[in-house]
């Protein structure tokens, strides 16, 4: 996959205010149209509440007719492209879409996008991220501000000049061809804002549930799953991490708590790059939350697989019997009450056995045109250690 900016550039915050940089004209407008957004939405709210129950039953058939998509037939079809590719282009979708500053729904947006063009076509691996692209400016263009829509000739330097501009054109049409310009789509944003808003949770956990559909975007897993099923259970996830009190939202079925206990699988050793992502102020930084939460966990872990020994009986002595039977209570709580608590989970991943994605791959390489697989560097190893912490929570769902 080929990048043409360093990783880190994407995601430097400024400690210099914008607006000490602004002349006075520019000032007032940036007031005028925040007033103006703040106008709109307003309005929205007010149209959205009146016609809520319609919005909902429309993205819910709309979720059902989309949701189509079967792993084996996105990937283990094609004929160049594999699974260990996807996390390279995942990569660098997210660092275009931070570049852009687009809107948190466009990033899911164009992966939908991807996905459903990957499901009906044989695409080339020096294709795959010419249709990532395209993608990304077909969400941008369909939900996003005007203004922030990437161009083709900036598409074209992050690619490191790989592609023609006419064929980013051509690709964008071939999608939206083969898609019957069928773009429209409920994101996994969408379903977490209202969510969010009808339980009242903070920003805190909203973040962390965000950083949790991301991190799924990389997996295999949950190319099928629902995206009220994966925002329901990014946000459980969340509040279990940050020791929320849990939600009573109605029962849980067992699609979502399969959910809810795979994502937990994929957490030890997320993406670097969206781990800078989200290790920024704004977002909470969350990503360091959640590796300080693991790396407990796993203490924690380690130290239960290895109680220390039970203490040693000793036979009480008396100065007229050296053979005097111990005093009672001297020796009764030998037993079980001389061990610490069993380990979180046993040796051996014997709590699931759904399909776990088994390729690694290494970090992203710089402008190669596509990324050759290695074997040794171990990406998405999965967390023994926290199953038995998200297991407990399923079991409180149900």
């Amino acid at each position: 996959m080929a990048y043409s900016q360093s990783d880190s550039d994407f995601f430097v915050e400024s400690d210099q205010p914008y607006h000490s940089r602004m002349s006075p004209r520019d000032a007032a407008k940036m007031i005028a149209r925040n007033r103006q957004d703040v106008i709109a939405g307003e309005l929205s709210r007010l149209a959205g509440d009146e016609y809520l129950d319609d919005i909902m039953q429309h993205m819910r058939h709309m979720e059902a007719c989309s949701n189509c998509l079967a792993p084996n037939l996105l990937i283990d079809m094609q004929r160049e492209i594999q699974w260990f590719m996807r996390p390279y282009l995942i990569d660098f979708l997210i660092e275009a879409h931070a570049a852009f500053a687009l809107l948190p729904e466009t990033l899911f947006l164009t992966v939908n996008l991807l996905d459903r063009y990957c499901s009906k076509r044989v695409v080339y691996k020096q294709h795959y991220q010419l249709v990532g692209c395209a993608a990304l400016l077909i969400a941008a263009k369909y939900g996003d501000k005007k203004d922030r829509v990437p161009q083709i000739h900036e598409l074209n330097n992050m690619c490191c000049g790989l592609y023609d501009a006419g064929m980013f054109t051509q690709m964008e049409m071939h999608v939206l061809n083969t898609l019957e310009w069928t773009i429209g789509h409920p994101t996994v944003d969408f379903f977490s804002q209202l969510m969010v808003t009808e339980e009242g949770d903070d920003r805190e956990v909203e973040h962390m549930a965000a950083y949790f559909c991301e991190i799924a975007l990389y997996h295999r897993d949950f190319v099928s799953t629902k995206p009220s099923t994966m925002a329901r259970s990014s946000l459980a996830l969340a509040r279990a991490i940050l020791g929320r009190a849990e939600v009573n939202d109605g029962e849980w079925d067992h699609t979502e708590n399969l959910t809810l206990l795979t994502l937990s699988h994929h957490l030890h050793q997320p993406s670097p790059t969206l781990g800078r992502k989200y290790s920024t102020p704004h977002l909470a930084r969350v990503s360091q939350k959640l590796a300080e939460f693991m790396a407990e966990q796993a203490a924690i872990a380690r130290r239960n697989a290895n109680p220390p020994s039970p203490p040693t009986e000793t036979a009480v002595k008396h100065s007229n019997n050296i053979y005097s039977t111990p005093q009672k209570g001297h020796g009764a709580h030998l037993g079980f009450d001389g061990y610490l608590t069993p380990p979180i989970t046993p040796d051996g991943n014997i709590l699931v056995n759904h399909a776990v994605p088994k390729e690694s791959y290494p970090m992203a390489p710089r402008c190669p045109v596509t990324p050759t697989p290695h074997h040794n560097t171990a990406y998405g190893q999965h967390a023994h250690q926290y199953v038995g912490f998200v297991g407990q929570h399923c079991a409180n769902q149900q």
